[in-house]
């Protein structure tokens, strides 16, 4: 009789249950298993379940307990956290336990990070080949026992069935963005937990930049001592009291080991990002002699690309190869990102030592160089053993990479033109295209949608990122190492607005990462989705519920009454109402079709999900006489048809500040189609914002004002129309905050239908003008 291989009999075994059990392989459905990431392979009984109540124990085999002991300890944390349920270790020798788990290195298992669990009528196992394996083993039992409408401190029900899961790549990665805003380490172990809870095991940390150099240096003492100090400016006032009380943030040596030491045992690896040869402004703020004009320039206050680039010679090679040294004692990870995007050349065309080296060098232009000095710096991290990371700038421009050097690429647009340029170079590649995974990007057009650049980032474009771009063979395929999405934080200042940016796009992108691709299903995930929304508010997540918040359309009906419809962004959820002022909940009314309502009604929304759970707080509508004959900026169109860009305002002593619709350095928008009939008086809210925006500031569009202050302006038709209405800013100039414009209007003969053109006079550089809300009044 041929023997059968213990790694072999592991399968077996679970197989061999299925068959006794009765079970056949089934697609679980809510509520028996609501998974995210969906595993790879599931086979659900046809009927069993398992019940762990309180007091239930888990039991550890296998390897040498100790280290299974912290994962075996973290899931009973979390299970006292969320669902009440307070399980005990159980006593070493114990035959039967509720919870087991097994490490085996001989089981069959696809890889060091896949696991099984098998539930049947007497208890779960989890069996892996490693201890991380069973992390996230133990991660997904976790979600097992926390289904769709559990209730705390009740005894949790798993259906009977097997598991076999293992990641689809192997970079599964949330970069996060403390150069720009700093957040605190405390907050930085709470993003890794949630991370790990996603199955995400890489944190990109981006920890340089021309805003702030964030990592204590001991050998240059003045990258934090100058460069983690910038002078407040917009937002950063606010965060800091006072205009003259510098915004300052770093993190000590000891800091980020302790930081590294708890991604670790999350089997999370942080990857350090120091950002050069651009988006250096802090360093050289610091160190002058580490750029070309010999000049010191302050660390920078604006947003986007500074021209500020180091100096491409030895001494700075030193510089950087002497940072790099301590970055690497620092951080264990095989990967150092060393950042190599959106270097401005500007400096380095200008500098005659600069030119005349790259003559030296026999390079034909400053893209070139930048190459050659990223093959300098790569080769000292590849000397070292470890592998240089960097974005696909240089690619973009002609230049090449070290072919070692793994490429994040961000150009998603052109079919991934510049991720397969970079496969056919031999690259190994992490796929982050900006038009689906920056998470720095707002979700929605709601009028209550946080700040970001424009355009929205939906749940589903995260959802519908082309991993492997289309024309990738087999082989090329092979060198995606995984995905990666971007929290940058210039228009971030807090961890609300992070969690608001992150939740629950981060549920997506775990799935782009882990499942396989032919296990990844839309509707499926929606249908999943509720039960982890459970498991983040029960965290403490502060989720945006942008994708399912209700939308009001309103329209004029007949006999002064509004025709409104309802929607929401994914088309998921029940969207229940009330018009009596009472809060919508599961037993309201449901919306089927458009509402028919009097004026002087308050209509307010929210939507459900299938187990009565809340899926979006609800919104409201006032419709009166003044619904029609109003708008806010997020309703306008911008001049130049181009997606508008969502800006804070000042913030109000209590909560956030108001949040704009505006097209940077163009302030002017547009109102399709506006009814003048009867119109008599016209009503402003508007704020300025201080100019941050760095090289956007070239692209400003500059209207002729006939005051020094300006004005905002209506015209009808075009905006060179006829002018409806002139609002002075003689008073607004020096106010802060909001600040209210009204004006009678000129109206065409006989009113009518036209298109409105909105817009303030002067240069927007000297303060961004921002409209919240135009109101016309008979």
């Amino acid at each position: 009789m041929k023997r059968v291989a213990p790694a072999r009999s592991c399968r077996c075994l679970a197989i061999a249950w299925l068959a006794a059990s009765g079970a056949a392989p089934a697609t679980p459905a809510l509520p028996a298993w609501s998974l995210i990431p969906r595993p790879a392979q599931m086979r659900l009984a046809s009927s069993g379940a398992f019940a762990v109540a309180d007091g239930a124990e888990v039991a550890v085999r296998g390897i040498d307990p100790a280290q299974m002991q912290p994962i075996a300890q973290h899931l009973l944390q979390l299970l006292a956290d969320t669902r009440g349920l307070h399980l005990h270790m159980a006593p070493a020798g114990t035959t039967r336990a509720a919870i087991t788990f097994n490490v085996d290195p001989r089981a069959d298992m696809a890889d060091a990070a896949a696991y099984r669990i098998v539930v049947g009528a007497h208890g779960i196992q989890i069996t892996s080949r490693t201890p991380r394996g069973a992390f996230y083993g133990s991660v997904t039992l976790w979600q097992l026992l926390t289904s769709p409408g559990w209730t705390r401190g009740t005894p949790a029900e798993v259906a009977v069935g097997v598991i076999d899961d293992h990641p689809r790549f192997a970079w599964r990665a949330l970069l996060l963005d403390s150069g720009r805003h700093y957040q605190s380490v405390a907050d930085i172990k709470k993003l890794i937990d949630w991370m790990s809870l996603s199955k995400l095991n890489v944190l990109l940390w981006h920890v340089t930049d021309d805003q702030g150099w964030r990592l204590e240096i001991p050998r240059y003492p003045e990258l934090t001592k100058v460069g983690a100090c910038r002078r407040a400016a917009g937002l950063d006032k606010e965060l800091t009291g006072s205009p003259g009380t510098p915004y300052c943030g770093f993190y000590t040596e000891a800091e980020v080991r302790g930081i590294v030491r708890y991604a670790s045992e999350r089997y999370v690896d942080v990857v350090p990002e120091i950002d050069l040869p651009g988006h250096s402004q802090a360093a050289i703020a610091a160190y002058p002699w580490l750029g070309v004009t010999d000049q010191r320039p302050s660390v920078w206050i604006d947003w986007g690309v500074s021209p500020w680039l180091l100096n491409p010679d030895e001494k700075t090679l030193r510089f950087v190869d002497n940072v790099l040294d301590e970055v690497m004692q620092l951080f264990p990870s095989r990967y150092v990102s060393i950042g190599g995007d959106e270097a401005d050349k500007q400096q380095w065309n200008a500098s005659p030592k600069v030119r005349a080296q790259m003559r030296r060098l026999g390079l034909a232009n400053m893209d070139q160089l930048q190459s050659w000095f990223t093959q300098q710096v790569a080769a000292h991290l590849i000397e070292h053993g470890r592998t240089p990371v960097g974005w696909d700038d240089e690619l973009v421009a002609g230049a090449t990479l070290p072919t070692p050097q793994v490429v994040m690429s961000w150009h998603g647009d052109d079919h991934e033109r510049v991720a397969l340029e970079a496969i056919r170079q031999g690259h190994d590649v992490v796929m982050t295209p900006q038009e689906s995974l920056y998470f720095d990007h707002y979700q929605s057009a709601l009028p209550d949608e946080w700040a970001g650049p424009a355009p929205a980032t939906t749940l589903r474009q995260v959802y519908d990122t082309a991993v492997i771009p289309d024309g990738t063979t087999a082989g090329e395929a092979r060198h995606i190492l995984g995905v990666q999405a971007g929290l940058w934080t210039e228009q971030m200042p807090t961890f609300a607005h992070d969690q608001h940016a992150v939740f629950p796009r981060l549920a997506a992108l775990a799935e782009l990462g882990w499942s396989p691709a032919g296990a990844r299903d839309w509707n499926g995930f929606l249908q999943r989705l509720p039960a982890e929304l459970a498991r983040w508010r029960a965290l403490g997540i502060a989720y945006a519920d942008s994708a399912f918040a209700p939308a009001f359309h309103a329209t004029a009906a007949a006999n002064g009454m509004f025709q409104v419809e309802l929607s929401n962004q994914a088309g998921f959820g029940t969207i229940r109402y009330t018009t009596d002022g009472s809060s919508p909940s599961r037993h309201s009314a449901q919306y089927s079709q458009p509402l028919t309502l009097r004026g002087k009604t308050i209509l307010q929304a929210a939507t459900f999900a299938a187990d009565g759970s809340e899926l979006a707080l609800p919104r409201a509508q006032v419709l009166d006489e003044a619904t029609l004959l109003g708008r806010d900026s997020s309703a306008l169109a911008t001049c130049s048809g181009q997606p508008a860009s969502r800006l804070e305002g000042g913030r109000a002593a209590q909560g956030a500040g108001p949040v704009y619709s505006v097209d940077i350095g163009n302030a002017c928008w547009l109102w399709p189609q506006a009814s003048l009939t009867g119109l008599r008086h016209v009503a402003l809210i508007v704020e300025r914002i201080a100019w941050r925006f760095g090289d956007e500031a070239k692209d400003a569009v500059v209207r002729r004002r006939a005051s020094a202050a300006g004005a905002f302006e209506i015209h009808a038709d075009s905006c060179a129309g006829p002018l409806l209405a002139s609002l002075p800013l003689r008073y607004a100039a020096q106010a802060t905050g909001q600040i209210p414009l009204a004006a009678n209007l000129v109206v065409p003969a006989g009113g009518g239908i036209h298109d409105l053109c909105i817009f303030a006079t002067g240069d927007p550089r000297d303060g961004q003008w921002a409209l919240e809300r135009m109101t016309f009044s008979k």
